[in-house]
């Protein structure tokens, strides 16, 4: 089981935020300061040059940035050894229901562990929030063919479908 980390920097609603509900449940740890987040984790970086795949799912950790992507250093967590971008997922959360690539934190971690042959797990984490079935319903087929490819580029020829 991959051990699952957030980093937050506090700039959304807590009584809203998902990463805050995960850790109340036991499913992760919140770091405030992106220092203290492991060096050898995966990083979910909408800015990597890599798509996230099942070839990922031996990593140490898995880490997703809680954070307004207006203020976010990205040089800081462009040195991460391991960062991998998401494929084409649409959100189905409240704020951004059916938005192209707008995922909510636990959207984006499910995402994750489901893509790395962690299903069920997947499907835990998004029964914390009540809308978060319904993001697996929306992503049904997209996310069974990412979980299936071998690579990252693989991963990214199954997104064209969809885009």
């Amino acid at each position: 089981m991959i051990p699952l980390y957030a980093f937050r920097d506090n700039s959304c609603d807590p009584r809203k935020c998902t990463v805050k509900k995960l850790e109340r449940a036991g499913f992760l740890k919140i770091f405030q300061k992106l220092q203290q987040v492991p060096r050898n984790t995966l990083i979910l970086d909408p800015t990597a040059e890599r798509a996230l795949s099942p070839a990922d799912r031996f990593v140490k950790s898995l880490t997703v940035l809680d954070c307004s992507w207006e203020v976010l250093d990205t040089g800081a967590i462009s040195s991460w050894r391991i960062r991998r971008a998401l494929p084409f997922l649409m959100a189905a959360n409240p704020v951004n229901f059916g938005k192209p690539c707008k995922l909510s934190s636990v959207e984006a971690v499910a995402a994750a562990l489901y893509i790395m042959g962690e299903k069920d797990r997947a499907k835990e984490l998004l029964s914390k929030v009540n809308w978060g079935i319904r993001f697996l319903e929306v992503n049904k087929e997209p996310l069974e063919l990412y979980a299936s490819a071998k690579d990252s580029t693989e991963v990214v020829k199954y997104q064209a479908l969809f885009i």
